[in-house]
């Protein structure tokens, strides 16, 4: 430190003596007058000074207020950028309560609605029961109501004389057919108003046909065309090449097409009759289950109607109709056959049937009256074009039919009416089976000739069918009016087995007795003699009537044979005889070994017999020989078999007068 301190003052020293060299003696002189001359200025400068101070404070103080100005200014835009974050925050705040409030009014308005709503269900609710209660209270009347009637019939008919019974029921009938006359007239009327309607529709749509096609042709006039003659010839040429091939190959196919389509048709046919029987058997197999007492009859019923339940459902899986109908008759069809399995175990046990059971047996048999009548209206009014139509799938009469079918098993059904014994079958030994065979050719010969007085100008042959042991050739047969006849030939001794023509039938004109004359000339045609009608049937405007042979007045139920009649052109449209060729026998044993007082110790005590006679009837595949008694039970009829031998009873059908027809005996 020392060292440079004493470094730096030399060098100081120097410099001063270097300066003092430099200056001259004229400038040393010089320097006293510009002392002066600064004493004389210093009194403007301190003025300058303080001019200059003076301003320096101004100034600090202008900066001072600018500044606090400026501190203030920002200041309240501070408070001012406050204030609107805080009134931006309570309009948030305001926003999100308002939304609040509209989800608790959003949420009370739901809750009032559902109260509202579970008001009006209760309200209805309480509506529905009150209906409900006030219509069993009607029906309740209703059936006392009833109850009080039958009641005072019986009572009335407990004193009524034979004279009086006769003359009641010949009545009953009278008012039962003007009532059955009546609903005809309706049914015509309403018939020829569609048909009106129809033709109607047909006429407008012929006019508009007939429209389009005018309109057509004008325009084709009104077009200028000249095409050059050679484009013209070739593209002629190359379309009648075109046209030729096609049709050649249409043609084929459509043979091919039309003998499936027809293979089809014929299949479903036969399924839907096989439908209609098993349906028919069990109809008649559970109206007898209301009456029969005895254990034995008891299980041989439910047996059958085991068997009709799976033939019927066996039947349904077969024919096109949808899930929905199919689900509905199945469902019947299988709840009727496992209330029959569950009543045979019951009866394998030695124990009855109680009343519940027997009103449940009654339930099942009027739903199957339901079934049976529209399938039985079904097969017998359905025509070809609704079948190709049903077979094709398509929408139509056919499948809307089934449709009410499925529906009417749960509903009401109706009553129908049928021959007895009519689902029999052969019984013993087939007898066409001791025939000749013919061929296919004199089978077609045959056909013709049956159907000589039909006009046919076309038949064709669409194969064989096995049924029961025998095989029949079948046939389409064409007449002037391109109604088609299905015939079947029995390939044993070439018998008309059975055929069927699709022809509808709109007017009457010919009345139940001139259809049985009709019908009986038939028969004679084909050799058929001694026959009584059992059964006359007037559906719509076509009479179905059944037969059986009847030799020394003994009616041979197995030899059954059912024909239609058309009551517009009062001529046969279709016959089944294979019963009748199946089971026909002239040399049969037709003597009783008990007499008609033994037998009728067997009825029950309920039923009171009014007529009586002998009958050939079909039991378990063979003939038996029996009295055959028409009896009354209140107001419903029966008619009792009772073995000519033995003296059981063996068979108890319920007669049913209905407008559409009647049991003759």
């Amino acid at each position: 430190m020392e060292k440079k301190i004493g470094k730096n003052v030399s060098s100081g020293a120097e410099k001063v003596e270097s300066v003092e060299k430099k200056v001259s003696p004229e400038e040393v002189n010089a320097q006293p007058q510009k002392k002066s001359k600064a004493k004389k200025s210093a009194a403007p400068k301190a003025k300058k000074s303080e001019a200059k101070k003076s301003k320096k404070h101004s100034t600090r103080a202008e900066k001072a207020a600018k500044a606090e100005k400026a501190e203030s200014a920002a200041a309240e835009r501070r408070i001012e950028k406050a204030k609107l974050k805080a009134a931006r925050k309570e309009k948030k705040l305001l926003k999100k309560a308002e939304l609040k409030q509209k989800k608790l009014e959003k949420k009370a308005a739901l809750e009032e609605k559902k109260l509202a709503k579970k008001a009006a269900l209760a309200e209805k609710k309480a509506e529905r029961k009150a209906r409900a209660l006030k219509r069993k209270a009607e029906l309740k009347e209703k059936r006392s109501e009833r109850h009080a009637e039958r009641v005072a019939r019986r009572e009335l008919l407990k004193n009524e004389s034979r004279e009086e019974k006769r003359n009641r029921i010949a009545r009953e009938k009278k008012e039962k057919l003007a009532l059955k006359r009546r609903k005809q007239e309706a049914a015509e009327k309403q018939r020829e108003q569609k048909l009106k309607a129809r033709e109607a529709a047909h006429q407008r749509k012929a006019e508009d046909r007939k429209h389009k096609r005018e309109t057509r042709n004008q325009q084709r006039k009104n077009k200028q065309r000249t095409p050059g003659i050679g484009g013209w010839l070739a593209a002629v040429i190359s379309l009648g090449v075109a046209c030729l091939a096609l049709a050649t190959v249409v043609t084929a196919g459509s043979f091919q097409m039309s003998d499936m389509t027809l293979t089809a048709e014929n299949g479903y046919r036969a399924t839907l009759y096989e439908m209609v029987s098993a349906s028919e058997d069990m109809d008649s197999n559970l109206n007898k289950l209301r009456v029969a007492t005895g254990a034995n009859e008891q299980r041989k019923l439910l047996t059958e109607i085991l068997v009709d339940s799976a033939l019927m459902e066996n039947a349904l899986e077969r024919l096109p109709v949808d899930g929905a109908t199919s689900t509905d008759i199945s469902s019947f069809v299988n709840k009727t056959g496992s209330y029959a399995r569950t009543l045979l175990g019951k009866l394998a046990k030695g124990q009855s049937l109680t009343e519940k059971e027997m009103n449940t047996l009654s339930y099942l048999y009027d739903v199957n009256t339901r079934v049976y009548n529209e399938l039985n209206d079904l097969a017998t009014h359905m025509t070809a074009s609704e079948l190709r139509a049903f077979v094709g799938g398509e929408e139509g009469e056919m499948r809307n039919k089934f449709g009410e079918i499925g529906r009417g098993t749960h509903e009401e059904p109706k009553e129908a009416v049928d021959a007895p014994f009519s689902g029999a079958g052969n019984v013993g030994e087939n007898k066409l089976s001791k025939m000749d065979e013919i061929t296919e050719a004199k089978a077609e010969e045959l056909a013709k000739n049956y159907f000589n007085s039909y006009h046919v100008v076309k038949t064709q042959y669409t194969g064989e069918t096995t049924a029961q042991g025998a095989s029949f050739y079948n046939f389409v047969m064409t007449d002037e009016n391109e109604i088609e006849i299905f015939a079947q030939i029995s390939k044993n001794g070439g018998k008309l087995a059975f055929f069927d023509t699709y022809e509808t039938c709109t007017q009457k004109n010919f009345d139940l007795e001139t259809c049985d004359s009709l019908a009986r000339e038939f028969l004679a045609d084909l050799g058929i003699k001694n026959v009584e009608a059992v059964w006359l049937s007037d559906a719509g405007m076509v009479a179905d009537l059944t037969y059986v042979s009847a030799v020394d007045g003994v009616r041979a139920y197995p030899d059954m044979i059912r024909i239609r009649v058309c009551e517009q052109k009062g001529r046969v449209i279709g016959m089944d005889a294979t019963h009748y060729l199946f089971n026909f026998d002239e040399g049969r044993d037709l003597k009783a070994g008990i007499s008609e007082d033994e037998a009728l110790q067997s009825l029950s005590g309920s039923l009171k017999p009014y007529e009586a006679n002998l009958a050939l009837v079909p039991v378990d595949g063979e003939e038996i020989l029996v009295y055959e008694f028409a009896c009354a039970y209140g107001e419903d009829e029966y008619i009792v078999y009772v073995d000519a031998n033995s003296g059981e009873e063996v068979e108890v059908l319920r007669v049913r007068e209905t407008a559409m027809g009647k049991y003759l005996r």
